[in-house]
């Protein structure tokens, strides 16, 4: 007995075909690709959301592109305002800020794995790379596992900040503010973004440096990364450090040392600091030291500050944090592997080492390329600003090159500029953030489509004259 075979509908076959363009589409787009797409859509849900009248006091208005300015801001955990964060929006509008700032800093990708996670599927290839690429993996087969680590950590962490901030701001502002001025302001910390929703900034709480100690420690904590987390906290275990962690750990030690060594010789005729105790300054000049390279908490106006200051702020900002954090910038590891190859240069070593370890030839390139393509562009960037910046006498080159570096850096620190931004300025600034945090090699990748590719052939060699 013959049976009867029923084809497809025509609606069917075009639902078919609709699902085969799609796949088709998505195959063609690479993982550095969707990821920089997905922190587009973050940014843009959020500017929506903030355009809405409940996000902004009725009396105060603004602009869509003042909107998406903040919400690039957020996501990129960077900090930089053209509008007052404690005045202009409401409270819903700062709920979503604090959301955007944990969106960004632990990454879009984790709330999705979060999804796979919940739900005990597996991961497949696809998203394994894309986690991979946030957090700066060396392999595949741990994606899972170390998710897991990030989001227990942040939240332990975050909320443990927020438990030693509220009893603090709850006496000064009450129960409901001051819980949420701490869930705010852990976050803010933690996530590296500098965002602050008390008033004047918090420069009361110069005087009262424990506030000041807490958010350095929640700032350590989220500039270190999670990969470096994982093995202090496994330690107990197995006794070794990755040496990724070992060289992370030593420049964030040195870089805080250092920073707070220079910020004290430069700061000493500061003329706010006669108005604070010994004990005081020393620790305002440390939370300075820990703040400014990768947050961008600053208790004092750059007003105030010696050009000395203002240029070390520089250098400290575009180093940043660690490779897999919250923070922007080079990257503390990417410093030290120059330092390593400028150290066996000079001494003559063609083999570059660190802790009874071999670096590898393709990460003392991949550092250099780093660094020259940073370079470039932040001179791109800051010659663009200064076309329509330029022309205000108010801010000479100083302020551009600092908003640029802040920007890319994700620091949030400025010098007054960010208020008066043009348009154009504006986006300028938006993007910087924007490729500060994704990456330069993510965006690099998103636009060059770049494969692999080994070539048939191989020229001759031949030198040329260096320096």
């Amino acid at each position: 007995m013959s049976r009867k075979i029923e084809l497809p509908s025509a609606a069917e076959m075009k639902k078919f075909h609709n699902q085969s363009k799609r796949q088709t589409f998505w195959s063609k787009i690479s993982m550095p690709q969707r990821l920089t797409l997905g922190f587009l859509s973050v940014i843009t849900v959020g500017a929506g959301l903030l355009m809405l009248p409940i996000s902004h006091f009725g009396n105060l208005h603004h602009s869509f592109m003042n909107a998406l300015f903040t919400a690039t801001s957020a996501a990129s955990v960077t900090g930089l305002t053209v509008v007052n964060t404690a005045t202009h929006w409401t409270v819903f509008g700062q709920f979503v800020i604090m959301c955007l700032i944990e969106v960004g800093a632990l990454g879009f990708m984790s709330f999705s794995v979060l999804l796979f996670t919940a739900t005990r599927r597996q991961m497949d290839l696809r998203h394994r790379m894309m986690v991979q690429e946030i957090y700066s993996l060396e392999s595949l087969y741990d994606t899972r596992v170390v998710f897991g680590y990030v989001i227990k950590l942040s939240v332990v962490i975050q909320l443990v900040g927020a438990l030693c901030l509220a009893p603090i701001f709850i006496q000064d502002f009450g129960v409901k503010r001051g819980s949420f001025y701490a869930v705010f302001h852990a976050i803010s910390a933690f996530g590296n973004a500098g965002f602050t929703i008390l008033p004047d900034n918090g420069v009361a709480y110069t005087s009262r440096p424990l506030v000041l100690m807490i958010l350095a420690a929640l700032i350590i904590a989220g500039s270190l990364g999670f990969l470096v987390w994982r093995d202090i906290l496994l330690y107990r275990h197995t006794k070794r450090l990755s040496l990724h962690s070992k060289l992370a750990l030593v420049m964030t030690g040195s870089l805080i040392l250092g920073g707070w060594l220079l910020y004290e010789l430069t700061q000493r005729n500061l003329a706010i600091a006669h108005t604070l105790s010994p004990v005081n300054r020393v620790l305002n000049t440390l939370f300075m030291a820990i703040s400014y390279r990768t947050a961008g908490f600053s208790q004092f106006s750059f007003n105030q500050m010696s050009p000395a200051t203002i240029l070390l702020t520089m250098m400290l900002m575009y180093v940043g944090g660690t490779p897999g954090s919250t923070a922007g910038g080079l990257k503390t590891t990417t410093l030290g592997v120059l330092l390593l190859k400028t150290h066996a240069a000079l001494r003559g070593k063609k083999d570059v080492t660190f802790a009874h370890r071999r670096l590898t030839n393709e990460n003392i390139t991949r550092a250099l390329l780093l660094v020259f393509v940073s370079l470039v562009f932040l001179a791109l960037l800051s010659f663009l600003l200064l076309l329509t910046q330029g022309t205000d006498t108010h801010f000479g080159l100083e302020y551009i090159v600092f908003e640029v570096i802040s920007a890319f850096a994700t620091a949030g620190l400025t010098l007054g500029l960010t208020p008066h931004l043009t348009g154009f300025g504006q986006c300028v600034i938006m993007l910087t953030m924007f490729i500060g945090r994704v990456g330069v090699y993510t965006v690099m990748f998103s636009i060059l489509n770049v494969h692999g590719e080994h070539a048939p052939y191989q020229y001759p060699e031949e030198s040329v004259i260096i320096g």
